[in-house]
């Protein structure tokens, strides 16, 4: 691909056997998440325990030999926990800030939704502004910085709905799901004798994965697909059915990934089919259906289905 040596195009690969080789059959969703890595996004996880969602992220944090932390939210999680704290320093005479969890390349907030919304919005910032004010002063992440969030269903016992604030700063959410009974055997078999996290080893540096970065913003976005972007977003905002639509922040996040996913799919243009691919991703958790609609058993992806049969599909696009 112009713009890239084949070093970093292979280090993409690479990253992509590595988690592949701890998460058996779940390429879609491996895909999905390396998107996020490259457009710069942070990502929800939603999915019962024990599906691989932790051991996902800590394959992805070793493969790109990236600093990583892990916060295990419950109730009593303080803001402070995640963003670090002031102490003071009696010989400098002075307040010292010593650095939280969030101050990692990789950041885990590993069931997310049983942590206090006061919390939550405590990774607001981090999350938007690329730093953390602690007793006024900035400091700045780490770079690349890119949340994952595990979340269990929201009928769990002790979890809180995350504000539409807080899931608006998600570019992705999605499942990992249970796998199928042929991959659930082979998991079995390659974990007799150890689990292939412990052995997994760095394929890619942290400045080829910005290097990769920087290639997915300049992947080709052509007019038609723009266009096609905005109307599906702003045709959320119209939908019948829809109490809450895709926020504009949604156009940009859609846009972004369509982007990354190209590059992951090692093209250097977007197609339409990557816009619909990734909208359920993208936009489902940012809209809220009216209780009209949910009664008579509306979801979100019957109303996106609606959407896409409403919106003319580009074609004959120039590559």
């Amino acid at each position: 691909m112009s713009g890239l040596v084949n070093n970093e195009m292979q280090a993409l690969q690479n990253v992509r056997i590595n988690l592949e080789s701890c998460i058996l059959g779940k390429t879609d969703e491996i895909k999905l998440l390396l998107t996020a890595l490259l457009a710069g996004g942070h990502v929800l996880l939603e999915d019962v325990p024990g599906t691989g969602k932790t051991v996902l992220i800590k394959a992805l944090a070793k493969s790109i030999d990236g600093q990583f932390r892990r916060i295990q939210c419950n109730p009593d999680l303080l803001p402070t926990d995640i963003t670090g704290v002031s102490i003071y320093h009696p010989r400098q005479e002075a307040f010292i800030y010593r650095p939280g969890p969030v101050m990692a390349n990789i950041l885990l907030a590993d069931e997310i939704n049983r942590a206090t919304t006061k919390t939550q919005s405590a990774m607001l910032e981090a999350m938007e502004e690329g730093h953390v004010t602690v007793d006024g002063e900035q400091h700045a992440l780490p770079d690349p910085f890119l949340l994952l969030a595990t979340q269990n269903p929201i009928d769990f016992e002790g979890t809180y709905v995350l504000p539409e604030a807080q899931l608006d700063r998600f570019m992705l959410k999605f499942k990992l799901g249970y796998p199928e009974e042929a991959v659930e055997k082979m998991m079995l078999k390659s974990q007799s004798m150890g689990h292939p996290l412990d052995s997994l080893q760095a394929v890619t540096s942290i400045e080829q994965i910005k290097t990769l970065q920087a290639a997915a913003k300049h992947v080709h976005l052509s007019d038609a697909v723009s266009d096609y972007i905005v109307s599906i977003v702003r045709r959320t905002r119209e939908h019948p059915d829809v109490f809450l639509g895709a926020s504009p922040r949604a156009t940009l996040a859609l846009a972004n990934a369509t982007k990354a996913y190209a590059l992951v799919e090692q093209r250097e243009f977007v197609l339409p089919d990557d816009v619909k691919h990734l909208a359920s991703y993208v936009l489902g958790h940012r809209m809220i259906l009216n209780s009209e609609a949910r009664m008579a058993g509306a979801t979100i992806m019957t109303v996106l289905q609606s959407v896409f049969q409403q919106v003319k599909v580009p074609v004959g696009l120039e590559k």
